[in-house]
């Protein structure tokens, strides 16, 4: 996994509180019709993750996303990084829904009834344990 620092992304661009981005994603949700069923904050001392579970036109979600580790200690700068990340990941999801659909924009995040979420599962898997065919489309020629 890489460190907080490294990737650059919303690296100390803010001064918002992860709490501030999670009721932004929360809002994100909500105005597209959905309804945030729990959220949540873990450490595990080493490991770190928020967490946001909600459902849309029925259908159960969730994303677990990581805080990833600092070089510098920088703990807070590093939950307002996952925090923001998943935001905007939320919100760009929102987005191609408005185009494609819920369930393709979501898809990864896709609750499973045996626990996990689709993007947890290999192709194959998904397959047995979800009514969806993945086989690929014949090529155009």
């Amino acid at each position: 996994m890489p460190y907080a620092e490294d990737i650059g992304h919303y690296w100390k661009t803010s001064t918002s509180s992860p709490d501030v981005w999670m009721d932004k994603t929360k809002k994100v949700i909500q105005d597209i019709g959905g309804l945030v069923e729990a959220e949540g904050y873990g450490s595990s001392g080493e490991r770190a993750a928020y967490m946001m579970a909600f459902s849309l036109s029925g259908q159960h979600y969730k994303v677990v996303w990581p805080v990833l580790p600092t070089l510098r200690g920088k703990d807070i700068d590093a939950r307002r990084q996952a925090a923001t990340l998943l935001y905007h990941d939320i919100k760009a999801k929102a987005m191609t829904a408005s185009v494609l659909g819920e369930r393709v924009a979501f898809f990864s995040y896709l609750a499973l009834p045996d626990g996990r979420i689709a993007g947890e599962v290999a192709a194959p898997e998904l397959g047995q344990v979800f009514p969806l065919s993945l086989t690929p489309r014949a090529e155009a020629k």
